[in-house]
């Protein structure tokens, strides 16, 4: 993920689904003194004895309620919004992938109403059905969208992280389903 370089020093970093705290760790290193990282979970996530890492409980089902907590933690707009988040598995793959693709697509909503314009996102994603018009929807939001699949993340894993890079604010709703310009990239 380095080779992206999504993350800077001085950045204020989301981390959706933060618990047990790996993203929160990995950004505060990229970020340095001068960064903040805040880690948003439904579970408590155990304190960081970092002064720029902090957590807060919510469910980002609620979305509202999320965004006002966020706001009330962060000073400016965010940088990067990270989203690890990830159901509860079933074992019914079509049932996993439906869920999996509704928190990515909560993450997705909570980012465009916190980030900052040119800023980046990365979220995960199961591979599956939902998987292309989820693509559409990120694309046509960010100058350059690319699927990153981590070392860590085992090669038969159905896991995968799309990275959009240089949000572009709609200009309207229905711009969210049109297949991008001839300048994005993929």
């Amino acid at each position: 993920m380095k080779q992206y370089q999504f993350i800077r020093r001085g950045d204020l970093v989301l981390d959706l689904g933060a618990a047990p705290g790996g993203w929160l760790q990995a950004a505060r290193q990229i970020l340095g003194p001068q960064g903040f990282v805040l880690g948003v979970d439904k579970e408590p996530i155990k304190p960081f004895p970092f002064w720029n890492v902090g957590t807060i409980v919510a469910d980002i089902l609620q979305e509202d309620q999320t965004v006002a907590l966020i706001q009330i933690e962060t000073y400016r707009k965010i940088d990067v919004v990270l989203s690890d988040l990830a159901p509860n598995v079933s074992g019914v793959w079509e049932v996993d992938h439906a869920r999996q693709i509704d928190l990515a697509r909560h993450a997705l909503s909570i980012a465009r109403k916190v980030i900052r314009p040119s800023g980046n996102v990365l979220v995960k994603v199961f591979q599956g059905s939902d998987l292309q018009e989820f693509r559409k929807e990120m694309r046509a939001e960010f100058q350059t969208l690319r699927i990153v699949k981590p070392p860590a993340s085992r090669s038969e894993s159905a896991e995968l992280y799309f990275l959009g890079l240089g949000y572009i604010k709609p200009q309207d709703p229905s711009q969210l389903t049109q297949s991008p310009d001839g300048e994005r990239q993929f």
